[in-house]
């Protein structure tokens, strides 16, 4: 594919490129993604034959669901304005103290992912393990929290 066929291309795709994009993201980081998507195909142009829509498609959404996965989810527990929000609190209490029932790692785990937000591969590469292994320990400790808790809270009210 040549140059001039490239930006064709390319300028045929932004728009559709940019509603997908804007879709995963809004507006804020839409642009970016799109233009390293386009840079992407650009150092790919010898190889590249028309139409590429749909590489240009997968690559766009792949991007975006990373950028998606890349944000740390944030929720602010301190403010509690409505009466709901005390059984909130009550439950996040009990929560915390089936927690600390458990195993070292299996604490340290639920807390680096929920807690800080840290991803999968950042926990192995901290705690010196497998990203499998820390799933698997995250599952057991989810599970046996759920079982604590339904035991402990659900039950007996």
């Amino acid at each position: 594919m040549t140059q001039g066929e490239f930006k064709e291309e390319a300028q045929r795709l932004r728009p559709q490129l940019m509603l997908m994009a804007r879709r995963y993201l809004g507006d804020e980081d839409a642009e970016d993604v799109v233009q390293d998507a386009l840079l992407r195909l650009w150092q790919m142009v010898g190889e590249l034959r028309q139409p590429f829509d749909a590489l240009a498609l997968r690559l766009t959404r792949n991007l975006c669901i990373d950028m998606v996965r890349q944000r740390k989810p944030t929720v602010m527990l301190t403010e509690s304005s409505e009466a709901g929000e005390a059984d909130n609190d009550e439950r996040i209490e009990r929560m915390m103290a089936v927690i600390s029932t458990l195993p070292t790692l299996q604490q340290t785990i639920l807390r680096l992912r929920h807690l800080e937000g840290m991803e999968m591969n950042e926990i192995a590469d901290l705690i010196g393990s497998s990203e499998v292994a820390i799933r698997k320990a995250l599952s057991r400790a989810r599970q046996t929290v759920r079982q604590i808790y339904l035991k402990q809270y659900e039950q007996h009210p």
